[in-house]
């Protein structure tokens, strides 16, 4: 109930926990992102934590041996590159393998009123994008499940031993706000909202606001000295110790009180990559998997506008969402 965990709970009612598995940011999700997490003993339950993001992604045999049903219990999203939905394929792939039941507890998805975005290209799979589906994807996260399992897109065609319980007095239009962050760098709504937009610039030389208190809500660079607004990343221990242009000074655009739309736009990658002077330099090697394809980077280098651009997505975005429709629950 509120800030309790699921896991505190199911000990608190004696239900027999052997061990935990923890995605990226750790079980308790205070770690943040890219950073290595370890195998523990939780200091509070005194149980045993495995991680699930570095090497080791997906449970092996000997970590289920011990283990009759595994829960679920994450609050994502909806968007294509934040990583726990990629630890939910991995924990499927491998309750089909050991012959494990999978219960997923579901959970309202904030960005759930609209579907949009370059729908994933197989060949541009990877650990922030491993399903055929656009960016902002309109599922939650135990209709995904199905859909991972109804498509057969666990390795070999697996099946899943999978239940899932549904949100009671929910629905795709109504105003989600979690109330425990997601993630540490997603803190509140606002970034929330703006994460599928802003979050290609991950995919650049641009800062997102890592290093602030406000990531995903105020976005710069050094070199870009004619923008309006700046501000510096430091090292905030928790959120980012090393984010990009660590205590310099970042010129750009403040985001954080404007009225977010509740919908993906391109808007302020194409404003940074007009800004920025070497644009040869603007991309680095993980923009064409959160997009999950090379097209949009090419558009963008060949000037295309953001309406000429959504264009392209228009008829695999209207497959996707004849497809959706098979596994909505609510």
């Amino acid at each position: 109930v509120g800030p309790t965990h699921l896991a505190d709970t199911l000990k608190s009612l004696q239900v027999n926990l052997v061990k935990i598995f923890a995605p990226e940011h750790g079980f308790r999700g205070t770690i943040q992102n890219g950073d290595y997490i370890k195998d523990e003993v939780d200091a509070k339950l005194q149980i045993p934590v495995i991680s699930l993001y570095g090497n080791n992604k997906k449970p092996a045999a000997g970590q289920l041996a011990d283990v009759d049903v595994l829960i679920f219990d994450i609050q994502d999203v909806g968007v294509r590159f934040f990583t726990y939905i990629s630890t939910l394929h991995y924990l499927m792939e491998a309750c089909a393998e050991n012959n494990k039941e999978l219960l997923v507890l579901d959970r309202p998805n904030p960005n759930s009123s609209y579907i949009d975005g370059p729908v994933l290209k197989p060949e541009f799979k990877s650990f922030v994008g491993m399903h055929p589906i656009p960016v902002v994807h309109g599922l939650t996260i135990g209709e995904l499940a199905n859909m991972i399992n109804g498509e057969g897109w666990l390795s070999d065609n697996k099946k899943c031993d999978l239940k899932v319980i549904p949100v009671k007095n929910w629905g795709y239009d109504d105003f989600y706000s979690l109330p425990v962050k997601p993630s540490p760098n997603l803190p509140d709504d606002q970034s929330i909202i703006l994460y599928p937009s802003v979050g290609f610039l991950e995919g650049s030389v641009i800062s997102v606001g890592r290093g602030t208190q406000t990531p995903f809500q105020v976005i710069g660079h050094p070199d870009l000295k004619n923008q309006p607004y700046q501000f510096t990343p430091i090292s905030i221990e928790g959120m980012s110790t090393t984010p990009p242009h660590k205590d310099k000074i970042c010129y750009g655009v403040d985001l954080r009180d404007i009225k977010a739309e509740r919908q993906l736009t391109l808007r302020y990658l194409l404003d940074m990559y007009q800004a920025f002077p070497r644009k040869e330099k603007f991309f680095n090697a993980l923009f064409d998997k959160l997009a999950g394809t090379s097209a949009l980077r090419e558009q963008i280098i060949k000037g295309l506008t953001e309406e000429q651009i959504r264009a392209t997505w228009k008829g695999d975005l209207e497959k996707y969402k004849t497809l959706r429709k098979k596994y909505l629950l609510y």
